[in-house]
């Protein structure tokens, strides 16, 4: 089939030279990384400036790729390939879909492609911050659900469960909550981990005391601002549990 190609790279569109034969593992590691963003094509026999330089002969039967790149990614990316004739000479369009998990190669490689500073595509490792956003907002993990594992139940106030259940009663929660005994509670509502018994994100949050939510979630922080137009009437900062912020906020 006969048709052009793009202008340029973008965030998923990706250009991969064949001439000297691009290796099985280089081209895992391009499928994991536009798997990793939001998928795309990659245009095999093609160089990074856009010239057409033509498949390498031992790829021109392109029908055995997508068995590759099943084999060498895992969990295994499931592409389609199209061979397209452009500019007289053969190149093969892999299109390649958005991971919902994240993928690595058979060899553990993980890679996201971005915008580089030079505002053109890039591939990059994907650290290990990036690997739980991205489950994050796959849906693949909740991130309020995941243990602190520097955390113990000493971290939990009293007073704050207590005012946890004040909240259940007053808004009509679910009234079989408040006859559960405290690690009753804290279990059915996900505030502690099944498995190890330590404080969930969630947990610590909601009950935490301040000194341990301080320490443990030191990004935590509630803005509640006040706008009357475009002037600033009201505009407060706390790093209390959640349940004192809305009331201070009530």
């Amino acid at each position: 089939m006969t048709r052009s190609i793009p202008a340029a790279e973008t965030l998923t569109i990706e250009f991969k030279s064949d001439q000297k034969r691009l290796s099985d593992a280089e081209l895992a590691e391009a499928i994991v990384c536009l798997a990793n963003t939001e998928g795309g094509s990659i245009y095999l026999g093609v160089e990074d400036d856009g010239r057409v330089t033509g498949l390498h002969p031992s790829h021109q039967n392109v029908v055995g790729l997508p068995a590759m790149v099943a084999n060498h990614t895992s969990p295994s990316v499931h592409v389609r390939v199209e061979r397209l004739e452009m500019e007289g000479r053969l190149v093969a369009r892999i299109e390649v879909p958005k991971a919902r998990e994240v993928v690595a190669t058979s060899q553990g490689t993980m890679k996201r492609r971005r915008i580089g500073s030079d505002g053109r595509p890039e591939c990059v490792p994907m650290l290990p911050g990036e690997i739980s956003r991205r489950l994050s907002d796959l849906g693949a993990m909740d991130a309020s659900a995941q243990p602190v594992s520097a955390a113990t139940a000493a971290d939990l106030d009293p007073v704050e469960r207590a005012r946890l259940r004040q909240f259940v009663d007053r808004f009509h929660g679910e009234r079989a909550l408040l006859d559960l005994s405290d690690g009753e509670l804290d279990g059915a509502l996900g505030l502690v981990d099944a498995t190890t018994g330590l404080p969930t994100l969630a947990g610590l949050l909601l009950l935490g005391r301040d000194e341990a939510i301080r320490r443990l979630v030191p990004t935590h922080e509630v803005a509640f601002q006040v706008l009357e137009g475009e002037e600033v009437r009201y505009n407060e900062f706390s790093r209390a549990p959640l349940l004192r912020v809305v009331e201070w906020i009530e």
